[in-house]
């Protein structure tokens, strides 16, 4: 068992330093008779000196003690003040790193840290630690689908050549450019693309009746629409340019949505829709191949304006056997199909444009519709396009009555 230690008082080693001092016995004489080692009375001397002055001037020892407090002191309240400070920014980093997703946290760490100090880096793993993130994801490298990426770029490229489609459309433009993909996946890339159909919609009236024409009855309603020139409709809207209102007239052939004719003026006239009316019998006007000529559309749907209602229009019909159909007054339902057409010709590209000129909407408009024909899915025709189910139907009725 180990002997404890011996402890002597201030007041001994004291009074054994003064014995010492008085240089009348030896050192080991002193150290024997109290039963010390001669070290510890040689030790005990050396700090009595050393202090020596203390006892002679304690108020100039208290004062320099005194000064080195206070110097510790306002050390301390600096260093207090720059940990509050650190604390402060660190809780303030700690908020920031935690609103970004763990990839862009991963990529904040240093792999190879730099001294931060003469003594001091931070490691990797002390990194993670406080980054939040786990170490074992810092070196993984997620391989590439190449495949992901080129259906996100064809999305991508559809969208700044068509930013009226959507998800839907989209989906069917993919399908027809060779990509194997589901309307799902498609919906998801573009998400997570951040792409939405660029969209806007507006409305104005354009049926100003006059009472002393003649109206015809609307005979569409419960009509099974089979084939096209069936039934045509037209109707005009207002278009807005700089310095005022334009009108725009069109002739929509409504069992396969074809835009067959169009025109803008700046009247709204009869010349306006006797102009469209010519231009869509001349192009689309097939005779029957028996001897007598069934002329076409079968059936012609105008609102009960005044430009429809008038004699010259009204004889035009009439004169090739076409039935007239008027909507019911106040119902632009009744002639859905161009009604239809107007809003996906300005959400998707007239409000969408400011036009200086007639002759710059004339241009775009006549872009516009060449696309909608020839180019643009049709979700009620089973996303096919409108031309191309007008031309299939025109030959297929063609080939029944050559048959009959």
């Amino acid at each position: 068992m180990s002997k404890k230690r011996t402890k002597y008082t201030s007041a001994f080693k004291t009074k054994l330093v003064l014995e010492l001092l008085q240089n009348e016995s030896a050192i080991v004489q002193i150290a024997s008779k109290h039963n010390i080692l001669p070290q510890n009375l040689q030790n005990w001397k050396k700090t009595f000196l050393a202090n020596a002055e203390i006892a002679m001037e304690p108020s100039k020892a208290v004062k320099e003690y005194k000064d080195e407090l206070i110097k510790a002191q306002m050390r301390n309240e600096r260093l207090t003040t720059l940990v509050g400070k650190v604390t402060v920014e660190k809780e303030w980093l700690a908020k920031k790193l935690k609103s970004l997703g763990s990839s862009n946290r991963k990529q904040l760490v240093d792999l190879k840290p730099s001294l931060l100090h003469a003594s001091y880096s931070l490691s990797v793993n002390h990194q993670c630690q406080l980054l939040g993130v786990n170490r074992s994801g810092i070196y993984y490298k997620p391989k590439v689908n190449n495949t992901k990426q080129s259906i996100k770029n064809h999305i991508t490229k559809v969208f700044e050549k068509i930013p009226i489609y959507g998800e839907k459309k989209v989906h069917q433009q993919l399908l027809e450019d060779g990509y194997k993909v589901s309307l799902n996946t498609v919906a998801r890339y573009r998400q997570e693309l951040g792409l939405k159909a660029v969209l806007a919609v507006k409305q104005v009236n354009t049926t100003i009746p006059i009472k002393a024409h003649k109206k015809y009855s609307y005979k569409l309603r419960g009509l099974n629409i089979s084939h096209s020139n069936h039934v045509w409709s037209t109707d005009i809207t207002y278009v807005k340019i700089a310095g005022g209102m334009v009108y725009m007239a069109a002739i929509i052939d409504w069992h396969s949505k074809a835009v067959l004719s169009h025109r803008i003026s700046n009247t709204m006239d009869s010349q306006l829709v006797m102009g469209v009316l010519n231009d869509a019998l001349e192009k689309h006007l097939h005779p029957h191949p028996h001897p007598h000529p069934h002329p076409h559309p079968e059936i012609f749907n105008t609102d009960q304006g005044s430009q429809y209602t008038s004699e010259i229009h009204t004889k035009r019909l009439k004169d090739l056997g076409i039935t007239i159909s008027m909507d019911g007054k106040g119902r632009a339902t009744d002639n859905i199909c161009i009604e239809r057409f107007w809003r996906s010709a300005k959400c998707e590209r007239i409000y969408l444009n400011e036009y200086q000129s007639i002759s710059d909407l004339i241009t775009d408009m006549d872009d516009y519709i060449e696309f909608y024909n020839h180019q643009r899915f049709h979700e009620t025709l089973k996303y096919k396009k409108p031309m191309d189910v007008y031309q299939e139907s025109i030959k297929l009725n063609q080939e029944k009555k050559k048959v009959s």
